[in-house]
């Protein structure tokens, strides 16, 4: 396959974000980080609502928990699972991890036991790290005999602060059967870890996600290629060492990882976080801090403009805004632009394209297809070969303006799937990694999202398939058949739907409230079904597959 779709031709209109020659040698992560820590361990390294710690504070922290974990057997090559929200104890396991040269598996928190035991399982984990208020139900239950290291949201705000609403009426747990995190670095500090440093083509994460087909992945990120997607923020949004980021995307997400706490240690500049999202926090804190630069999804920024005390904060440094991980309206970006003078800038990437794949410059404003009206997501990034394809016939290179199967090949594409030789070879062939989604290039580069090939749900960046649900879903005694599928949400972009028809018996007895509260309880928050329709036959082929495109089709108004 030659490549029709070469990012460079079209850049010529863009000189001043092109990036012309990567580095040779890219860094890891923990290089940019402890870069910074050498030339002004004072700097500023995280804000967490009004509590700062410098980067020579994050590195003594870092240090001494990489001491205690290697006590506990973290060698290596070893992964460590993360459970966490948005504080600082997570961006400080994650150095001390690759102080030891082991491997980070970041976990959603909303996970249940469940849904974390299979990420276990599959990452061979040996240490695990989660918030406290999480230990009792989805933690301790499939531990086994891993040790594991709790901590608290509050541990590193300090005594007499207030406490932000978010965090009010809960209170600091301990267990006899799991390490504190705080009193595991009291009791190292001061110590060295074995000098085990990573090389930027040793991993850095496995993280998971459902990509195209099946249950969840370990995409295996190196460091090198977060190295890669650093390089492009810095040029595609014009940052700098005056910048301050907002750590608004979940650190468990590729967004968070590169966008956030990756592009914070690349410029050596403050990374702003606040556990959980709440729009009256965020909103204070970018004042307070004046941040500069994120990467969130449209939801963010949707419940930003709806806050009531929007008009009381002054966030009018706040330029450097960018939205992915789900559609964004044109009508959604010129509100935002006449009501809170921000223009909404669009990205495109996936897990196995470590973040960006494809970014609109800043001070560029994308076009709208005039034949799907989609808004363009940008320009395929420098170093990245791009091809259209045929869906059909994969071969089969399309010209500028078809529509087909997205396609990529470049050094910010993973290698491949942990330990899923035949997954891997299903979506990667010869470094050609097929991404699944529908999309079009123009013949100035302006790439548009039209579909996506299979039937993952987008639930405000967060990936749902389909099977996961239905699971679920048929572990209840009334439910015959089920078909799940993702549906026009304005706030999410797409929330999910499950159409159920009944067992013999349960007609008029089982209601779609109690489905919904049987998935609630069953799986993560974004994942269970905000709609059920109870119907009399699914629709399927002569050959019984479920026709979800009908189901779609008939939702779509």
């Amino acid at each position: 396959m030659t490549s029709e779709y070469d990012a460079r031709p079209w850049l010529k209109n863009y000189p001043d974000w092109f990036v012309p020659a990567l580095p040779e040698n890219p860094e890891t992560v923990l290089d940019k980080f402890l870069r910074t820590t050498a030339a002004d361990p004072g700097m500023d390294c995280i804000h967490y609502f009004d509590v700062s710690f410098s980067y020579g504070q994050i590195r003594e922290m870092a240090a001494a928990l990489a001491a205690g974990l290697a006590d506990k057997g973290l060698a290596a090559g070893d992964r460590m699972l993360m459970v966490m929200q948005n504080i600082p104890q997570a961006v400080i396991a994650s150095i001390a991890a690759w102080m030891r040269k082991a491997v980070v598996v970041p976990v959603n928190p909303m996970y249940t036991a469940r849904e974390i035991d299979h990420l276990l399982a599959d990452s061979g984990a040996s240490v695990i790290i989660c918030e406290d208020l999480l230990y009792e139900k989805a933690v301790k239950p499939i531990a086994g005999s891993r040790p594991v290291i709790t901590t608290s949201a509050l541990d590193l705000l300090g005594k007499g602060k207030t406490l932000p609403q978010q965090l009010q009426g809960i209170g600091k747990q301990t267990f006899d059967h799991a390490t504190d995190f705080v009193e595991l670095i009291k009791e190292a500090a001061g110590k060295s870890p074995e000098s085990t440093r990573p090389h930027a083509d040793d991993l850095a994460y496995l993280v998971y996600t459902s990509g195209t087909t099946g249950p969840p992945k370990g995409a295996m990120i190196s460091h090198a290629n977060i190295d890669h997607t650093c390089w492009i923020y810095e040029s595609a949004c014009r940052l700098d060492s005056s910048d301050v980021v907002l750590g608004v995307a979940p650190l468990f997400h590729i967004t968070g990882i590169v966008a956030h706490q990756a592009i914070a240690f690349h410029l050596g500049v403050p990374m702003v976080l606040h556990n959980r999202f709440d729009a009256e926090d965020v909103l204070r804190l970018i004042e307070k801090y004046r941040v500069t630069f994120t990467v969130a999804s449209i939801t963010v920024y949707i419940a930003l403009l709806n806050h009531p005390g929007l008009k009381h904060y002054n966030i009018s440094h706040f330029q450097k805004a960018y939205s992915g991980g789900a559609p964004v309206a044109p009508g959604t970006v010129d509100k935002f632009r006449q009501t809170m003078g921000l223009t909404i800038y669009n990205v495109y990437g996936l897990t196995e394209s470590t973040s960006p794949a494809t970014i609109t410059p800043l001070g560029e404003q994308g076009p709208v297809d005039e034949e799907s009206g989609a808004l363009s997501v940008g320009l395929v990034i420098p170093g990245l070969e791009a091809w259209i394809v045929d869906v059909s016939e994969p071969q089969k290179i399309l010209p500028p303006g078809r529509e087909g199967e997205l396609v990529l090949r470049g050094p910010s594409i993973v290698k491949g799937y942990w330990q899923k030789p035949e997954e891997t070879a299903r979506a990667i062939d010869n470094g050609r990694f097929y991404t699944g989604d529908v999309a079009k290039i123009d013949e100035q580069g302006w790439c548009y999202i039209v579909d996506r090939k299979k039937d993952l749900i987008n639930v405000s960046g967060f990936k749902v398939w389909p099977r996961d649900v239905e699971d679920i879903l048929y572990q209840h005694p009334g439910v015959r058949e089920a078909a799940v599928i993702g549906i026009f949400d304005e706030y999410r972009g797409e929330t999910v739907k499950a159409v159920v028809s009944l067992n013999d018996g349960y007609t008029g007895r089982v209601e779609p409230k109690e489905l919904i509260g049987f998935c609630k309880d069953r799986m993560a928050a974004y994942k269970y079904p905000r709609v059920v329709e109870i119907v009399d036959q699914i629709p399927k082929t002569p050959t019984g597959k479920i026709l979800r495109r009908q189901l779609r089709s008939k939702n779509s108004g």
